[in-house]
């Protein structure tokens, strides 16, 4: 009885804190959980919500129930940030697109599987994966949203290639693929691939943009394109596909043979270049993965150590084999700029690496971007930097001042002063507008000092006096006016508003258009044999609708035509009579109602009766040839007119 008696307080137990959980989801109100009213527009919404947001961070709250509270602030600002959504909740007390018995059910369900999750109950229990929220808590911090994707995303595809996976609730193939979506994310992310992740359910404007119909989906995106993982989802499958997406020209092999042309690039392609020497036969993917974020800025190279024919290079760099090396040139290729070993190499190491080597010593302005950067505007007085821009003529070698310059820049220790140059010929205005008026400068190289005072190319600066020889006294009167202009900024005593710069290294229309066709076709083809036929039924239709159109257009034309040639070929024996004309025609008299025949021209003989039909009332567009004869030329006359008819159309006469 006491047995009993515990079994019904412990079950009404339960029937009591199923209650207190329904009643506590039923609480949730966004509207309270940001603070604002129900009348509050988007900007004060968006204001709370960012408030909340810095205050909540797991990352900068350690409260314990941060994560919790940030949650909340995060569903509520979706809910409320969507118009649609909003007005769903303000109507029903639910931010879902369905309405009705079946959001209601839905949400019902949710709420006991909130329940079920809280008390723990076994799966094996119920045979079905009650707790899909705690399955799928791993992918909260990857969840992606429609304007996080659009805004942040896109852009920084072009930058790091991003993996997506795309999940629902009640997914059984999504349970499966989880532990190793859960190895692969860890070790990509390391590499520096981007994740993330869409569930379909609430995020269904964004799974249909980027074309997932079905849960799971995994798919890849890299410089804005969308590709589709279609292989089986296993961890070396997944590396494989990150490692297509990328370019396939990123890292060039480097060996002895090639090696001093690669590395005499700089000139050319205005970047330094970086070797990576290893004992792998295949390019590591986190070099891979560098080489592509840093692409624009500079070129890489790949040496496998244990290949023959690399001894030269391992010799000439002192590199020790057994050790990832990694290896920067700027503008001498005998000796390296800078060197980093380790046996791991990490993300951080060669992002740190890389970036402290972005640029050559004396970079070539061959773009208004790369102005920008190595010569920012002014923020404050403190923040001072300063360029000195070298005016010179393109040449095939390095000239004689360009080297003086190089190596007044490789001496330079200040970080407030960058050293640039700038070919006169192939920027004409911007060298023009620093140059002064005089005959001294023309075919020769000069040297100006200059701050940015705005982004509208409003500079001052000064270009010395006499052209730029590259002499022991050009650096000694260059050298004090740097040392100068630290105590005086008013040495930069001119004004100008700089034109912008050209891009020199841009690819011309030809080839901009090629590779647009080029990647127009690939994502034709990839649409045509991968994507979900239901994307492209529309286009299928329309190209059977124009092939039906096309094909029946030309076989009705085809049986017309042989019909007409059916119908209007002549018997041969009249045939060869009008081309020989030796027998004379059979007069008959028609009837002037009968419906002339195709291939052959009527001949009716006028009379009184015909006049009318024939002449009278003729139809428009019609036209009658009217032979006036005598008895005695009649048949002589209608043969020669039969010969003259059948060569211009073809056609007997019958009369």
């Amino acid at each position: 009885m006491e047995v009993r008696k515990l079994s019904i307080s412990w079950q009404f137990l339960i029937v009591l804190v199923l209650i207190l959980q329904i009643l506590s989801a039923l609480d949730f109100d966004p509207y309270r959980v940001l603070g604002v009213s129900r009348t509050a527009s988007q900007a004060d919404i968006k204001k709370a919500y960012k408030k909340l947001a810095r205050e909540w961070h797991p990352d900068k709250n350690k409260d314990p129930g941060a994560e919790d509270k940030f949650i909340q602030i995060s569903k509520a600002y979706e809910i409320l940030s969507n118009e649609e959504k909003r007005s769903n909740y303000d109507q029903y007390g639910d931010a879902g697109e369905n309405q009705g018995y079946q959001k209601q059910q839905q949400q019902r369900e949710y709420r006991f599987r909130h329940f079920h999750e809280n008390f723990y109950f076994d799966e094996s229990f119920f045979h079905f994966p009650f707790n899909s929220e705690r399955r799928d808590s791993i992918d909260e911090k990857y969840l992606l949203h429609f304007s996080h994707y659009v805004n942040e995303v896109v852009p920084d595809s072009f930058k790091k290639p991003y993996l997506i996976k795309i999940t629902s609730d009640w997914c059984f193939s999504c349970i499966h693929i989880e532990p190793v979506w859960k190895e692969v994310v860890q070790e990509l992310e390391e590499l520096g691939v981007g994740i993330g992740v869409v569930h379909a359910g609430y995020e269904r404007r964004l799974a249909h943009h980027l074309g997932a119909h079905s849960t799971p989906s995994i798919l890849g995106i890299i410089n804005g394109k969308i590709s589709f993982f279609h292989n089986a989802v296993v961890r070396e499958n997944l590396r494989q596909f990150v490692e297509s997406l990328l370019p396939g020209n990123l890292v060039e092999k480097v060996t002895n043979k090639n090696y001093v042309r690669f590395l005499s690039g700089w000139q050319q392609e205005n970047k330094p270049h970086v070797l990576l020497f290893d004992q792998t036969p295949i390019v590591p993917l986190l070099y891979k993965l560098t080489a592509f974020a840093y692409k624009d800025y500079l070129s890489f190279g790949y040496v496998y150590v244990g290949l023959r024919g690399t001894e030269e290079m391992t010799r000439r760099y002192n590199i020790n084999v057994y050790t990832p090396t990694l290896l920067i040139f700027k503008e001498h290729i005998n000796k390296p700029a800078d060197i980093i070993q380790a046996r791991g190499m990490k993300k951080q190491i060669i992002d740190d690496f890389i970036a402290q080597n972005k640029y050559l010593l004396a970079a070539r302005l061959t773009s208004q971007k790369l102005f920008h950067e190595l010569c920012p505007v002014k923020r404050s007085h403190r923040q001072r930097k300063y360029c000195v821009v070298l005016l010179t003529a393109e040449t095939a070698k390095l000239s004689k001042p360009f080297e003086a310059f190089l190596s007044f820049a490789l001496a330079n220790t200040q970080d407030t002063v960058r050293f640039v140059h700038v070919y006169s010929n192939r920027q004409q205005e911007f060298a023009d507008t620093l140059l002064p008026d005089s005959e001294a400068f023309q075919g020769k190289s000069a040297v100006s000092i200059l701050e940015r005072r705005n982004t509208a190319g409003r500079v001052v600066y000064k270009t010395l006096e006499d052209p730029w020889t590259g002499s022991e006294s050009d650096k000694f009167i260059l050298l004090g006016y740097l040392d100068q202009l630290r105590k005086d900024p008013a040495l930069l005593s001119s004004e100008a508003v700089l034109p912008d710069l050209t891009d020199e290294l841009a690819p011309v229309f030809l080839l901009r258009w090629f590779y647009s066709a080029s990647d127009y076709i690939s994502d034709c083809w990839d649409s045509i044999f991968h994507n979900n036929w239901r994307e492209m039924m529309p286009l299928l239709s329309l190209i059977f609708s124009a092939l039906f159109i096309l094909f029946g257009t030309v076989i009705v034309q085809a049986f017309s035509d042989s019909n007409d040639e059916r119908e209007s070929s002549p018997p041969g024996k009249e045939e060869a009579q009008e081309k020989t004309g030796k027998t004379e025609p059979s007069f008959t008299k028609e009837n002037s109602s009968k419906i002339p025949k195709k291939g052959f021209v009527e001949v009716t003989e006028l009379t009184d009766v015909t006049y009318t039909s024939n002449l009278v009332r003729l139809r428009p567009g019609h036209m009658n040839v009217v032979l006036i004869l005598s008895n005695s030329t009649k048949t002589s006359l209608l043969q020669k007119f039969a010969l003259e008819v059948y060569t211009f159309t073809g056609k007997i006469i019958r009369w």
